[in-house]
């Protein structure tokens, strides 16, 4: 069944922004965004209209910089949901966090839960760089395109 003009504005802003709650409400969801945006993820022909575009999405200098903008300036404040729930989280509600300030999370073996998140410092001092007439743009392109290819190595891993 061919998608609706609505999913298919779901896919390309869920594309653009990892971000299932945000990209619910830009396509038009009502008000329970977060519970569209959990049954959109968990239809398989959604997931292989996202990898599509994910796939033919060029990664342009101003998604660099908010990419480093939000490295600098993002909020942790999902991540601190993790540390402190009581039980995780299940495959869709992981998918509706903003986990992007995080680089890694392990689970110890003596129990609770381990979450590194990327330097701050680093990604201001190359939005400093990018914004400082460009000179360094082609530098942040390699590190933004690892680091996005990491964030896609987490979802397969999620989703296996």
């Amino acid at each position: 069944m061919p998608l609706k003009e609505k999913e298919k504005l779901f896919c390309s802003y869920y594309s653009e922004l990892r971000n299932a709650r945000s990209a619910a409400a830009k396509a038009g969801y009502g008000i329970l965004t977060h519970r569209s945006a959990v049954k959109l993820l968990a239809r398989e022909e959604i997931r292989k209209e996202i990898e599509r575009i994910d796939r033919t999405r060029l990664v342009s200098a101003e998604e660099v910089i908010a990419g480093y903008r939000q490295l600098a300036f993002g909020s942790v404040a999902d991540a601190l949901k993790l540390v402190y729930a009581d039980e995780g989280p299940d495959r869709f509600e992981m998918e509706g966090l903003e986990l992007f300030n995080v680089s890694e999370i392990k689970r110890p073996k003596g129990g609770g839960i381990e979450i590194k998140f990327f330097d701050r410092l680093k990604a201001l001092e190359h939005l400093e760089a990018m914004c400082d007439g460009g000179k360094d743009e082609d530098s942040a392109l390699p590190f933004y395109l690892a680091l996005e290819k990491s964030a896609s190595a987490l979802r397969s891993c999620e989703n296996e």
